[in-house]
C-alpha cells in the first residue's frame, strides 16, 4: 500500500495520494512504512512536495470509502481489499481501477495494455480516458413521424417559448397546424 501511494505521489510536485481506509491500524503504521520507503527513491524531493497535500483519511465503513472515492474520482484507483471485485461494481467515477493486491497502478502505466491517458482533478466524474470513441467522429440522425411530433411537439413548444426561441417554436406549430388540417 505504502509502494502505490509513492507511485501515485511520484507523477508530479501537483499529483496527490489518497488512501481511504476503515483500518486504524493501517492509517497508524502507514507514515512510518512511507517515510522508510521515500527515503530510497531518487525523486523524494519532488515526491515530498507531493506528499505535503496527499492524505490518509480514515473512514467508518465501506460505503462511506466508495462514497468519497466516486465524489473525488479519482484518475487512478487501486482497490486492494479482500471484497475487491464485488467493490469495483460500486465504482461510479474514477479513470482507471485496479483490481486486488497485484494490480499496482504502474502496471497500468507500462504493461496491462489499459489506457494510460486518464481524466485527472476529478474531470473522471465526466470524462473517460482516451479510448477509440475519442477518435471517432459520430452522427446522430432522428426521424419523427406524423404521430411522433404530436406526441412531443407541445413540449417542444413550450421549452422553446420559455427560452424565448419563438422560430423554434415556429416550426414545430406550423408542422403541428399541418398534421391537424390534413386530417380534416
Amino acid at each position: 500500500v505504502a509502494a502505490d501511494f509513492l507511485s501515485q505521489a511520484e507523477h508530479g510536485p501537483d499529483s496527490q495520494s489518497i488512501l481511504l481506509t476503515t483500518s486504524l491500524r493501517l492509517t497508524d503504521r502507514l507514515p512510518e512504512v512511507i517515510e522508510r520507503l521515500l527515503s530510497t527513491l531518487p525523486r523524494r524531493d519532488m515526491m515530498n512536495r507531493s506528499l505535503e497535500h496527499s492524505r490518509i483519511i480514515l473512514l467508518g465503513d465501506m460505503d462511506e470509502v466508495m462514497e468519497f472515492s466516486n465524489d473525488y474520482a479519482p484518475e487512478h484507483l487501486i482497490i486492494n481489499h479482500r471484497d475487491a471485485r464485488s467493490l469495483c461494481n460500486r465504482v461510479t467515477n474514477a479513470g482507471s481501477v485496479f483490481i486486488g493486491p497485484y494490480s499496482p497502478e504502474s502496471a497500468g502505466d507500462y504493461a496491462s495494455g489499459t489506457n494510460h491517458t486518464l481524466p485527472t482533478s476529478g474531470y473522471a466524474r465526466s470524462y473517460s480516458g482516451v479510448n477509440i470513441d475519442s477518435f471517432t467522429k459520430k452522427i446522430t440522425f432522428q426521424e419523427l413521424t406524423p404521430e411522433g411530433i404530436k406526441s412531443i411537439g407541445h413540449a417542444v413548444e413550450t421549452m422553446a417559448e420559455n427560452e424565448d426561441l419563438m422560430a423554434h417554436k415556429l416550426a414545430v406549430t406550423l408542422r403541428l397546424n399541418s398534421i391537424e388540417n390534413n386530417a380534416k
